[in-house]
């Protein structure tokens, strides 16, 4: 279950007796290391108490649309785009019933239809109603759309009829919630993938660095290895936990980096989302550079280019499809598409980092993916996990036709 570990869930609570089953879910997903916020429709209040789920998740209840504090920074919408899934159990008729529809009349429904993230219903109702045939079309028509429908289960209900429709227990549904992040698409496939910064030394004391948190880097890794691939996460210096199933590589400097990673060819893919430096000082100071009042009030330093790691990669005779990222603050298609063409790669992708809502150290990203033939695809903001996940599909759909 240590695909839930990290996992950001949005919790969906609709009006049925089974909603005390809620509670029990919200300790089970983060027994396994989801993080969980909970959003409860108005029938889901008359069941259970938001103070209950609070005290649960951690976090306070999301109960209203209208919300004058929250929807002064759209608050629906930074639901939405949190969420790495979003699931709702109990799901009612009514609820599946709106969803199939497309109405948006609640603060749950609304953030369904906002969000990218996978969707996933638990049903909880009378048997007759699940079999009914108005409630079956609606089924069909959310599982048309990609939505996940776990259960129901067959049991004894809390009116007295024995049938479909019971809300699956909590831990089947933790292991079900675990099962979206489990795809399958690379297995057998080894993924070298660079994160974080580097640094190069001027002293023993000081370095040249940038402001990259290897957090895009690491999700990737996740995603991958969600995918079935053998992971190689080659990352320089940040403080992020390891992936469960990657192997991780902490490197310093560009050329520690470049090293490792041919060390660890070859590969199938290369995702090079690392912030290389291009530049380190020409000599390294043996001792701690001290200010010289002969010198006035300046520093000179010699720099001098590192190895570009993506282009030497690229150039092997077992070169990999490559993949890689453009970081930039202005011009930013012109420059990934000249970035992709100048290091013989399959794909960039290019990301705004003057963006403070999606630029080095933000939780969220949006992104354009450039192929060969200069075709761009978007990914609209989002989670960093989320967008990994996406990224790595399409990557892995990319590779497959090459």
């Amino acid at each position: 279950m240590q695909r839930l570990y990290r996992k950001r869930i949005v919790l969906g609570v609709g009006g049925g007796i089974a909603a005390y089953k809620s509670a029990e879910l919200v300790r089970r997903l983060r027994d396994h290391g989801a993080e969980v916020r909970v959003v409860m429709t108005q029938g889901g209040r008359e069941f259970i108490t938001p103070l209950t789920l609070q005290a649960l998740s951690g976090h306070p209840v999301h109960l209203d649309l209208l919300d004058p504090a929250a929807e002064a920074a759209m608050g629906h919408i930074e639901l939405a785009r949190w969420a790495d899934l979003v699931l709702i159990a109990p799901a009612t008729a009514d609820l599946m019933a709106r969803l199939a529809q497309g109405v948006a009349n609640d603060l749950l429904t609304t953030v369904v239809l906002a969000t990218n993230a996978p969707v996933a219903l638990a049903p909880a109702m009378n048997q007759a109603m699940w079999a009914d045939p108005a409630t079956q079309a609606n089924r069909e028509q959310l599982l048309s759309r990609g939505i996940r429908l776990f259960g129901p289960g067959s049991g004894s209900q809390a009116c007295g009829d024995i049938g479909m429709g019971r809300m699956l227990e909590a831990e089947e549904l933790a292991r079900a919630a675990a099962d979206c992040f489990e795809t399958g698409m690379l297995t057998g496939k080894h993924l070298l993938i660079t994160a974080g910064p580097t640094q190069e030394n001027i002293d023993p004391v000081r370095y040249i660095t940038n402001h990259s948190s290897g957090k895009m880097g690491f999700a990737l890794a996740e995603a991958a290895a969600e995918a079935g691939a053998r992971v190689t996460l080659v990352t320089g210096p940040v403080f992020l936990p390891t992936p469960d199933r990657v192997q991780r590589i902490d490197v310093v400097s560009a050329r520690d980096m470049l090293a490792a990673c041919e060390a660890a060819m070859p590969c199938d893919i290369l995702i090079a989302a690392a912030a290389v430096a291009d530049y380190r000082p020409e000599v390294v100071a043996p001792h701690k550079l001290k200010k010289d009042p002969s010198t006035g009030d300046g520093l000179l330093l010699q720099m001098v280019r590192n190895p570009d790691i993506l282009a030497t990669l690229a150039g092997r005779t077992d070169r990999p499809f490559c993949v890689g990222f453009a970081a930039e603050t202005e011009n930013l298609l012109e420059y990934a598409a000249r970035k992709l063409r100048d290091k013989n790669l399959d794909l960039i992708v290019a990301n705004d980092v003057a963006n403070p809502s999606i630029g080095f150290n933000s939780e969220d990203n949006a992104v354009s993916v450039i192929d060969r033939q200069q075709h761009e695809t978007r990914f609209g903001q989002a989670s960093k996990g989320h967008i990994a996940r996406a990224l790595v599909a399409f990557i892995a759909e990319r590779y497959k036709e090459s």
